[in-house]
């Protein structure tokens, strides 16, 4: 009945380490299944006495072993890693549709970041003076890189 324990205990240390690698990275995690994983051991030490304590440190290295040999295989990774491709863009600006000192309207609300409509085109402005609403008139200021800086009109 103690060795149930004494697996248990274990198994739990093991299971807060992967967790610490896969998923809660920060420390608290892993030391935790590492204190586990040593209590486990000790109590084997302490209530089995020393054979079964080196029983029980020898198949926890060797699982331990086991388990970092199966996280080096590509294809466990596969089944964990997340496989979509993004499709998103940057504000990719065509000089010449958009230039200094065009005129339009604010389609999203200018936080000081949102849409804004010029010639039938909608892009992404940046607000030099604080929130636009939507619907107002807006003039491009500048145009740094990918990023169109507006104001009111």
């Amino acid at each position: 009945m103690e060795w149930i324990g004494i697996v248990v205990i274990i198994l739990l240390g093991l299971a807060a380490l992967l967790l610490e690698i896969l998923v809660l990275p920060g420390g608290v995690v892993g030391i935790t299944g590492t204190l586990f994983i040593v209590a486990g051991i000790i109590l084997a030490y302490v209530r089995m006495g020393a054979t079964a304590g080196t029983i029980t440190l020898v198949a926890t290295v060797l699982f331990i072993i086991f388990i970092i040999i199966m996280m080096f295989r590509k294809k466990t990774w596969k089944r964990v890693m997340l496989e979509d491709n993004i499709t998103g863009k940057m504000n990719v600006i065509d000089e010449s549709k958009i230039s200094v000192g065009m005129t339009g309207i604010a389609v999203s609300r200018l936080a000081p970041a949102g849409k804004g409509k010029f010639n039938n085109e909608i892009e992404e402005v940046h607000s030099s003076h604080g929130f636009i609403d939507v619907g107002k008139e807006i003039i491009i200021t500048k145009i740094e890189g990918n990023k169109i800086i507006v104001k009111l009109k």
